[in-house]
């Protein structure tokens, strides 16, 4: 796949009679047959200022095979060689209030300012192996200045861009969406036809209980070929998918890709908490995709800069893969995921997790019920043990909506939770607590003692959603409460892993005076992100796991801080597969937390099962442990044994899918991870008549080492290795059963 010496066409709209396009296209026509200046081999960036006379690049990445180019005009687009002028896009489009598109739409593209957007200078800073250029563009009608930053890594290809705008003019500007980063002229790889033709689009939905159900379909199916050349114009619509609200991923993953036939993968992210959208769409017979955080639109977000003020974006990564297709693709975000992360020493740990919760106690927990699963998950080789919700129930219409002090109910734990938290201790586990920290019920105390400045407002009125109002991190008296509650549970307590739920979508979010409810929420996002590491700067070895109702906040503006992100809140074991198969799609295998919940009422073959899936990633174990009989308890405890026999690989393994990536109903799944050592490959067999499957391993074609079962040991699961052809053979006598693999080489 190829992205965009240019040619003989301009820019996207030449309707007759359109003023503003044909102004901009009589100022930029001499400029579309120039020939471009080339930068010395090794040479990332010119200094100084461009001639007018002849376009150059100002940023070049060999990896990526991407340049950034400036016309004769100063305009400045992103895109390959070889492709035509009027194919790219703006390096930043900015719509504002008395400044929208030049064509209007669906797209945010094709705008008024990014149009006017000039090169002024750029500079190359070098941080260990990373390079960071910052180019700068500068609109003569509103003085805006916008500064993008983009960051590479020396070998490796990504590309993680955002943008600083800084009104130097004289008037206010009330900006209304704005690109992190652009890209155009993608075309399908030769072989495969011109154009847009050969592309596949592939994205991510997601929602309660049905995380990370990857999608695809030919880029065609979804952008149309319009004979733009009977029109004169480009196409109104786009390809585009976005969040709604604070459930960053309660529609759908921030991460998208592009794949041709030949292997060739584009794969982005945006990484916000706050609102975000992507969109694909065709100029001059190329596709290009530009990537935003929040809008107007979509978010009810806009930013009002008055002369002097500023605004930077959320951060945006574009990956390129020339051979291997997704699963090459998705191997290098988990790479850069792992590179942009806090380090914590629990990535390399990967403890072993039991939580109370999932078809256990749910939510019920005393120290009665809990002192008995305490022990029996030492002995089954947890490490970690988390009180989930209900710790601090002590109220007779219940805890929904009286939450917010997180102080423990003496009607559950008579002899107080200390004890059972030393019990935990005592056991050589590290003690957890389940917290919903951002929200406070309507009934709670909290709720009439914090100002009403502490929580989230719209048209001042204090905004409510199933039964809770929502701190805004933002007012030192909302953070001081937080700030208390965690220092109490880990400075007195001795709390060393918090689970950090967010089960309300509270909708576009806070407006805190003039200010929009879309910028609100962003306002409110940093301030959390910044709270999370506050914690983290006190608490060094606290662990903090992620959780959104399960995976309904799984982005890597909170990944890039927590230590874990819970996957899903699904309880049927045969519904899980898909998730567990796809989750380091969404995050990296050793942040990606699935529940294991075997049960003494289960078979074997239903305990082995549940068992399987999260042997890959992390493992959240719950279930009735104390109650099992010897040979069940035997199944859980030599699960736990071979993830801790595997576990040392996962955190630099990468993924891959040798069924490719499940639909929700497949009844044979496949995913697995490469490691330096040896590769994995977990297999699932739900329901299908057929008892085996032939899986093709790319990678260890010529590998003469044998296949082990892994797990479970007591399996008639059949594993076979076919070293010439790549190819591992897979039974399972039996529907709804698992098996995990090892092959020899990585």
């Amino acid at each position: 796949m190829a992205a965009g010496p240019v040619g003989g066409r301009g820019p996207g709209c030449r309707s007759n009679g359109c003023e503003d396009c044909e102004r901009s296209q009589r100022g930029r026509q001499e400029t579309w047959g120039i020939a471009f200046r080339t930068v010395p081999e090794g040479e990332t960036a010119l200094a100084g200022v461009i001639g007018a006379a002849e376009g150059s690049r100002v940023w070049s990445h060999p990896a990526l095979g991407l340049h950034a180019v400036v016309d004769a005009a100063g305009a400045v687009r992103l895109g390959a060689p070889g492709r035509d002028w009027g194919s790219l896009v703006p390096l930043v489009e900015v719509t504002a209030t008395g400044h929208g598109r030049m064509w209007s739409g669906e797209r945010f593209v094709e705008t008024v300012i990014g149009d006017r957007l000039t090169y002024r200078d750029h500079e190359t800073v070098r941080d260990g192996d990373r390079d960071r250029t910052t180019i700068r563009l500068t609109d003569p009608v509103t003085g805006l200045l916008a500064e993008v930053a983009l960051e590479t890594g020396t070998d490796a290809g990504f590309l993680r861009s955002r943008v600083r705008l800084v009104n130097e003019g004289a008037e206010p500007l009330r900006l209304e969406s704005v690109t992190t980063l652009t890209l155009g002229g993608i075309t399908s790889s030769p072989s495969s036809g011109d154009g847009l033709d050969g592309l596949t689009l592939h994205w991510g939905d997601n929602d309660w209980l049905a995380e990370c159900r990857w999608q695809q379909a030919e880029l065609r199916d979804h952008v149309v070929p319009l004979s733009r050349f009977a029109h004169g114009h480009e196409g109104r619509g786009c390809f585009e998918r976005y969040s709604q609200g604070s459930w960053s991923t309660g529609r759908h993953l921030p991460v998208a890709a592009l794949t041709d036939p030949e292997g060739n993968a584009w794969l982005w992210q945006i990484e916000s908490s706050a609102g975000w959208r992507y969109e694909i769409g065709e100029r001059d017979g190329a596709a290009y995709v530009a990537l935003f955080g929040p809008d107007d639109s979509h978010h009810q977000w806009c930013q009002l800069l008055a002369p002097g003020e500023e605004f930077t974006t959320v951060p945006a990564v574009l990956l390129r893969t020339e051979t291997g297709g997704l699963d090459a693709a998705f191997g290098a975000l988990t790479d850069y995921r792992r590179g942009i992360r806090r380090d914590h020493p629990d990535h390399r740990a990967l403890p072993v997790i039991f939580n109370d919760y999932m078809n256990t106690l749910m939510g019920d927990p005393t120290t009665e019920r809990l002192l008995p699963l305490i022990e029996a998950a030492a002995t089954a080789g947890a490490e970690v043990f988390v009180i989930d919700a209900g710790w601090y129930d002590d109220d007779a219409q219940g805890w929904w909506d009286s939450v917010g002090a997180w102080e423990p109910a003496t009607n559950r734990f008579p002899g107080g939770i200390q004890e059972v938290l030393d019990a935990i201790t005592k056991h050589g586990m590290t003690p957890g607590l389940w917290l919903e920290p951002e929200v406070v019920g309507v009934r709670s105390p909290l709720a009439h003692t914090l100002p009403d400045e502490a929580f989230f407002r719209r048209g001042g009125l204090r905004v409510t959603e199933h039964g809770r109002h929502h701190l805004d991190l933002r007012h030192p008296a909302a953070r001081a409460h937080l700030d208390e509650v965690v220092d109490r549970l880990v400075g007195e307590w001795g709390v060393g892993y918090l689970k950090l739920d967010y089960n309300i979508n509270i909708g576009p979010g806070t407006e805190n005076g003039t200010e929009s409810a879309g910028a609100g929420l962003l306002g409110h996002h940093r301030a959390h992100l910044d709270w999370l590491a506050g914690l983290l700067d006190r608490h060094p070895r606290l662990v903090l796991e992620n959780c959104g109702s399960g995976g309904l906040r799984m982005d890597y503006a909170q990944l890039a801080v927590a230590q874990l992100q819970s996957t899903s809140d699904q309880q049927d074991p045969l519904r899980y597969p898909p998730i567990t198969a796809a989750a380091a799609t969404g995050a990296t295998p050793e942040q990606a937390a699935v529940w294991a919940y075997p049960q003494p009422d289960q078979t074997l073959d239903e305990i082995t099962f549940t068992l399987t899936g999260p042997l890959l990633s992390r493992i959240h174990l719950s279930g009735f442990l104390n109650l099992m009989d010897d040979e069940q308890f035997e199944l859980v405890r030599s699960a736990v044994s071979v993830y801790k026999e595997v576990r040392g690989e996962i955190g630099t393994a990468h993924p891959f899918w040798p069924l490719g990536l499940p639909g929700w109903e497949d009844e044979w799944i496949a995913h697995g991870l490469r490691g330096a050592d040896a590769s994995y490959v977990m297999v699932w067999r739900r329901g299908s008549d057929d008892t085996g499957r032939t899986l093709t391993v790319p990678h260890l074609r010529g590998a003469a080492g044998p296949a082990t079962v892994l797990y479970p040991g007591t399996s008639d699961a059949g594993a076979e290795w076919d070293a010439a052809e790549g190819q591992l053979m897979v039974s399972l006598p039996r529907a709804n059963t698992a098996v995990l693999v090892r092959l020899s080489a990585g």
